[in-house]
C-alpha cells in the first residue's frame, strides 16, 4: 500500500469527516489528489462505508446487543463462508467474524429487547443446517468502542489534600 494511501485511511479512520481539504494540508498534497484517492478507494471497496459512533445509551432508544458464539461444522469445499453468508443475510445481525478458539463465529446482533434476541437465536440461527451450537453473551455496558472512550470521567479532579 502507497504511504499516501495509507496516511489518508488513517486520517479517514479516525475522523471520517475529514474533508479532502484539510487531507490535503496535513499531508502536503493538493485536494484534488486527495479527492481522486479516495474515490479510488471507494469505488474498490477499500472504504466501504463512513459512519457515526453512537453511545446509544444516552438515548432514549430500546436496544440490545448481544455476542453469539456459534460453533459451525464447515461444508467441504466452502469452509465457514457458506454458513457465515447464510448468517450475516438475517436483517438482525449487525456482524459476523470468523474466529480461531473455542467457537468458530461471533454474531453481534441487536434487537428491542432480550426476548426478541433469544427468539431469533432460537428460531433462526440455532436451527440453521450446520450449526451445532450457540452461546449468547448479552453487552451491559459500553466502556470504550472503536478506539473511544465512551463516558470518560473528568481526570482533571484534583488530589484531595489532608494535614
Amino acid at each position: 500500500m502507497p504511504d499516501l494511501e495509507k496516511q489518508v485511511l488513517e486520517i479517514l479512520e479516525e475522523n471520517d469527516r475529514t474533508a479532502p481539504e484539510e487531507i490535503a494540508t496535513m499531508l502536503g498534497v493538493t485536494a484534488e489528489e486527495v479527492r481522486e484517492l479516495i474515490s479510488r478507494l471507494e469505488a474498490n471497496q477499500t472504504i466501504v462505508k463512513y459512519h457515526a459512533l453512537i453511545n446509544w445509551e444516552k438515548t432514549e432508544s430500546d436496544l440490545v446487543e448481544a455476542l453469539i458464539e456459534v460453533q459451525v461444522t464447515p461444508e467441504r469445499e466452502f469452509g465457514f463462508d457458506t454458513i457465515a453468508e447464510r448468517i450475516y443475510r438475517f436483517p438482525e445481525v449487525r456482524s459476523v467474524f470468523l474466529m480461531s478458539g473455542g467457537y468458530d463465529l461471533t454474531v453481534l446482533v441487536w434487537g428491542r429487547s432480550m426476548k426478541e434476541v433469544a427468539y431469533f437465536v432460537a428460531t433462526k440461527l440455532s436451527t440453521l443446517e450446520h450449526v451445532q451450537s450457540t452461546a449468547t453473551h448479552f453487552l451491559l455496558k459500553k466502556y470504550k468502542q472503536e478506539g473511544v472512550i465512551l463516558e470518560d470521567k473528568d481526570q482533571h479532579q484534583r488530589l484531595v489534600v489532608s494535614p
